[in-house]
């Protein structure tokens, strides 16, 4: 996947924003004002960062390459992953439903439960 096709999956979740609270160079993706994902580049390769269970992280730092501890983020949390082509589209796109899910796990019932109401459960906790 290259970046507009990571914004353009990105922007498709449902209710998800782009924002740019860092500047123009950093893409920030939100649900209900909680970031998901952020496309930048890193010396000079795309990258996108995505929160993911601990556990999950460190299994696919070692599964791929591509896959780090996240840049400028909680490392134990987050991983930057390179837009290098090596990833399968399959599993970037499960690897930001999983950090779009996880975020809304976080929110509160109260819009978790509007946005349940709002979407069938599979949109919002594929990643899950």
């Amino acid at each position: 996947m290259n970046t507009a096709a990571v914004k353009a999956y990105c922007l498709a979740k449902p209710e998800a924003q782009e924002d740019y609270p860092f500047g123009t160079d950093v893409q920030v993706f939100k649900i209900a004002g909680k970031m998901f994902a952020l496309l930048s580049q890193r010396a000079g390769q795309p990258i996108v960062n995505l929160k993911c269970d601990p556990n999950q992280a460190f299994m696919l730092r070692d599964l791929f390459a591509a896959v780090q501890p996240g840049y400028h983020m909680n490392k134990k949390h987050w991983n930057t992953v390179l837009l290098d082509g090596s990833i399968p589209r399959g599993e970037l796109e499960r690897m930001i439903d999983h950090s779009y899910a996880l975020v809304l796990k976080g929110l509160t019932k109260k819009l978790r439960q509007r946005l349940e109401l709002q979407y069938p459960a599979d949109s919002l906790y594929a990643g899950l």
